[in-house]
């Protein structure tokens, strides 16, 4: 009986030091994770880098899901550390360290690029950074904008979702005067613009998008159009996303369904007379308020 339990502990043994690259099974506890980092460069391909805390036990790390290549497992000094990984490439089991263990790979065709926008659905429960190219300005999270401008990424907590993005989005400038103004309205998208008009009576802007399910981002001057606003696809409401307002311009994203037009409606437009005169006429009726109750009959 003895024989046979030692015979058994041998080989678990054996199954922990002994690195395999088909393994297709693993024994460690959870790794728990110091942080991850993912990095998409300009040509869409993905870097992952993990780094897990000291253990005295052997740990299971769950990689994130994809085409797995190039893997290295190292300490904080930058020597090899042991490892096995399953035949799915979803789990990689770390040898007992005293140092972190840093783990890296590439993944492959984790992003798809369609129509000039890369697109990746991801899930990995633990936080998460992405970093991106300088040229990604805007990405879009489960279609949520979010503007980068300085920074170099985000950090996604137990994260899900669809990560979208462009490069060099084509950008079209649409010049708008009024009496002795000029001002810019700048649209992003890969969709085709054609056909800009500003209606001052209408306090509008108005545009056709030729292509469905295309990202269009449209920064206004606030002076030009003031927000909240209204935004119609030929005459029904469609959800969009309004922020980065700076106090001169504000960011408008949307996504249309469909090609027809795109028509933006704010509150207040700007005015065909000088601002100052409705400004004067209320203070003027602040003044006179007292004298109209003294005057009151009743």
């Amino acid at each position: 009986m003895k024989t046979k339990i030692f015979g058994l502990l041998v080989i678990l043994s054996l199954i922990v030091v002994i690195p395999m690259a088909d393994a297709q099974i693993s024994i460690g506890q959870k790794a728990i994770q110091k942080s991850v980092e993912v990095t998409i460069n300009l040509e869409g391909e993905v870097h992952v880098k993990h780094i897990v805390h000291k253990s005295n036990l052997p740990t299971d790390l769950e990689l994130i899901y994809g085409t797995v290549s190039n893997v290295s497992v190292t300490n904080e000094e930058g020597n090899e550390v042991l490892f096995s990984i399953s035949d799915d490439d979803r789990m990689l089991l770390v040898q007992p360290s005293s140092e972190e263990s840093i783990i890296e790979y590439d993944l492959e065709h984790a992003l798809i690029q369609t129509n000039g926008v890369w697109t990746w659905s991801f899930r990995y429960l633990e936080t998460t950074s992405f970093y991106f190219p300088d040229e990604a300005k805007l990405i879009f999270s489960n279609e949520r904008p979010v503007y980068l401008d300085e920074k170099k990424g985000i950090s996604c907590h137990g994260c899900q979702m669809v990560l979208e993005y462009s490069i060099n989005e084509p950008k079209n400038f649409e010049n708008v005067t009024w009496e002795d103004k000029e001002f810019v309205v700048e649209i992003l998208s890969h969709s085709n613009i054609e056909n800009f008009v500003f209606n001052q009576p209408t306090k509008s802007i108005s545009f056709d998008v030729s292509n469905e399910n295309q990202f269009v981002t449209t920064i206004i001057p606030l002076e030009l159009l003031w927000n909240p606003y209204v935004v119609l696809l030929d005459d029904e409401k469609i959800f969009f996303h309004e922020y980065n307002n700076d106090g001169t311009h504000v960011w408008l994203s949307l996504k249309p369904e469909t090609s027809g037009t795109i028509s933006i409606i704010g509150t207040t437009v700007i005015p065909e007379f000088p601002i100052i005169a409705p400004l004067a006429i209320g203070f003027l009726m602040i003044l006179a308020l007292p004298f109209t109750r003294k005057f009151n009959l009743h």
